[in-house]
């Protein structure tokens, strides 16, 4: 269902919770959301509120000092698109880099509906990791998946 939002509106909303993300306020960054909102996430599909909560505890959990650095954004209809990289700090005082993407779905009301986040797992596992024998696994697998295409 094709719906024509604002999309100066859509993107100074996607802005203010990528801002919430940053200030780590799990109230505000819910608020963003309808009721019934659908998260999906590499591997799991999320539904309402309380299951987008635990989302954000899982990625506190993991990541501190959040900062969301925005490659590309693209506003069509209701739907904002945007991809980013996030630079965090994680437990130990570790600094990573991720690049991600994400697609936002709004209602008439502006509120999302629904959020798919894209990125990729072994990038995330070799910036977290810093066990030499865990990076060489994840090494090998990262090239083991791209055999045959170079």
């Amino acid at each position: 269902m094709e719906q024509h939002l604002n999309p100066e509106k859509v993107r100074k909303l996607a802005k203010a919770l990528d801002s919430a993300i940053e200030s780590r306020n799990i109230e505000d960054i819910v608020s963003y959301f309808y009721e019934d909102c659908k998260i999906e996430l590499p591997v799991i599909k999320l539904s309402g509120k309380e299951d987008l909560r635990k989302a954000i505890n899982w990625m506190f959990k993991y990541l501190n000092q959040i900062t969301i650095v925005p490659i590309t954004i693209m506003v069509d209809q209701n739907i904002f698109f945007e991809e980013f990289t996030v630079k965090a700090m994680v437990r130990g005082g570790k600094e990573i880099q991720v690049n991600q993407s994400e697609v936002l779905v709004y209602d008439k009301e502006y509120k999302v509906v629904s959020l798919r986040l894209y990125f990729d797992r072994l990038e995330l596992a070799a910036a977290y990791t810093a066990n030499p024998i865990e990076k060489l696994m994840i090494n090998l697998i990262s090239k083991a998946s791209l055999k045959g295409l170079s």
